[in-house]
């Protein structure tokens, strides 16, 4: 329950950031539609070969420097967790790729990927989970991915101070760092640790570029 709340959580960030108003306005995310369609492609393999989540999953018994990334485009949640998975990719993908363009969308869901795991090494702790749970899932990189888009909403406001929805902005953005170390440490679940780390990231990359809305009218720099 509280994984899918953060999740809600940062979706309604998403959506405050790049106007509820304005969505169905926008081009289709073509970069998203093409990660969406790598997953759903992991997934059909496995249904097709056997042997695929042995091959490919990130169990650490096993050798293969390709397992952290291919593990992502495994699924191991059942049905409903693998339905989940794919609609919050194609989602958060296409929000994402609207709000920092695609190239750098796909930049960021690969840092999801990766990053996480030299976190976790830097401060001495396993970088690849013994849980069996934790050897494949998409999910991991798409709550990074979501928090990346906490930041500059957050931004936003400190920066405008704009009158109306501040309250409701500010909520919306601080929750997702605050309920995800929350999930961290009373639950030890890894969606709030890299809700946390995706949010770090996306206040970086705000501060260190000019990021510009992908379909902004002129492509102008958003309101911070």
């Amino acid at each position: 329950m509280t994984t899918a709340a953060l999740m809600v959580l940062m979706f309604k960030g998403a959506v405050a950031l790049l106007g509820d108003g304005s969505l169905r306005e926008r081009r289709i995310p073509w970069w998203a539609v093409g990660l969406t369609v790598l997953v759903v492609a992991g997934l059909v393999t496995q249904l097709c070969w056997a042997g695929a989540m042995d091959a490919l999953d990130a169990d650490p018994a096993r050798p293969g420097w390709w397992r952290i990334v291919t593990s992502v485009f495994m699924q191991n949640g059942g049905l409903f967790g693998d339905a989940w998975n794919i609609v919050t990719i194609a989602v958060i993908a296409a929000l994402a790729e609207w709000f920092w363009g695609g190239p750098l969308m796909l930049g960021l869901f690969a840092a999801g990927i990766l990053l996480p795991t030299y976190v976790d090494m830097l401060f001495g702790t396993s970088g690849r989970s013994t849980d069996p749970r934790n050897f494949a899932g998409s999910s991991g990189a798409t709550y990074f991915l979501a928090a990346t888009l906490a930041a500059p909403l957050l931004l936003r406001v400190l920066r405008t101070g704009r009158s109306g929805a501040v309250a409701k902005e500010v909520l919306l953005s601080l929750g997702v760092p605050v309920l995800g170390l929350a999930m961290w440490i009373a639950q030890s679940n890894g969606h709030g640790a890299v809700a946390v780390y995706g949010f770090v990231l996306g206040v970086l990359v705000c501060l260190s570029t000019r990021v510009t809305p992908a379909d902004a009218p002129g492509r102008r720099s958003p309101d911070w």
